[in-house]
């Protein structure tokens, strides 16, 4: 890796601390008041999603030569079709999942990655990448929650499934920083119609409403939770919590899957706090989007 490469992932890692515990310090210069703009349709949605950030977005967080960070507004027309994409090869054992926990931030369904029983490789990717952990992002509303957009279109909800390079890292931790360190594919979640094999996630999701609680979760699939349509966006990015590494192919599914409204209500029902604070409902969990730069998204499929 590069000495620039090095200071990048550096001064992102110190980010992590603003993650875990620490408040965002907001800046101390003050801006002229300028008046807002008439927003219509869609931006109208961009603009109140943005002003309902969590608190660890509030402030401007700057990442030093950071120029593939995520997530990002896809442009369907602007992205690149690659022939040469072919479909994902997706190999998820149950039994390999362990436990789901309230971070503080979000849910985590955690899975053992001691073997190369669960994970990915094919399409955008050179190696095999074991599956660590999948989560989802979500909004107070049903008007945003996405974390990606596509054309400015937000979704209530995204799913993100993490993976690590196990032929270049000995380790999730030591992949985190390294490059082409993780593979992480994001399904857009929409309202319809009850996801009959996510209700067996929903039902125990009332065992960890506070911070740092933690159920036993085993025998579940996670490839339920994927699109019957194969096709996806590729593009290289960056996690979308600190350390915020440019470490992450990302591999965006095209179509979405469905979920009921009193399923996302039990989402909402969770909390940032844990047991004997104030209650903080654990909504708007995700990332502000940043800007493309000078990055290409490939489609795996013809416009």
């Amino acid at each position: 890796m590069s000495r620039a490469k090095t200071l990048v992932f550096n001064n992102l890692r110190s980010l992590s601390s603003l993650f875990f515990g620490k408040q965002v310090r907001r800046s101390p210069k003050s801006h002229p008041m300028i008046p807002e703009r008439a927003c219509v349709g869609g931006s109208c949605v961009l603009r109140n999603r943005n002003k309902s950030l969590h608190p660890l977005w509030t402030s401007p967080i700057s990442v030093p030569g950071g120029t593939q960070q995520s997530p990002i507004n896809i442009q369907w027309r602007d992205s690149v079709y690659d022939s040469h994409l072919k479909p994902l090869k997706i190999h998820y054992d149950p039994s390999c999942c362990l436990h789901v926990w309230n971070t503080g931030y979000l849910f985590q369904v955690e899975f053992d990655d001691s073997t190369d029983r669960s994970g990915i490789n094919g399409g955008p990717l050179d190696n095999h990448y074991r599956l660590k952990q999948f989560h989802f992002h979500w909004g107070e509303i049903n008007d945003w929650g996405s974390e990606h957009t596509v054309d400015n279109q937000v979704y209530p909800a995204e799913l993100h499934l993490v993976h690590w390079n196990s032929a270049k890292y000995q380790n999730y931790k030591e992949a985190v920083m390294g490059e082409s360190g993780l593979a992480v594919i994001g399904v857009f979640l929409k309202l319809g119609a009850e996801h009959k094999e996510l209700q067996k996630l929903v039902n125990i999701l009332p065992g960890i409403k506070h911070k740092d609680t933690r159920v036993t979760f085993d025998r579940f699939d996670p490839s339920c939770l994927l699109p019957s349509c194969q096709d996806y966006w590729t593009y290289a990015g960056s996690l979308t919590t600190p350390p915020l590494t440019e470490s992450v192919t990302w591999i965006i599914k095209k179509k979405p899957i469905e979920i009921g409204h009193n399923q996302l209500a039990e989402f909402r029902r969770l909390l940032f706090s844990a047991l004997g604070e104030e209650e903080k409902k654990m909504v708007n969990n995700f990332r502000p989007l940043q800007p493309l730069m000078n990055r290409i998204v490939w489609s795996s499929f013809q416009a």
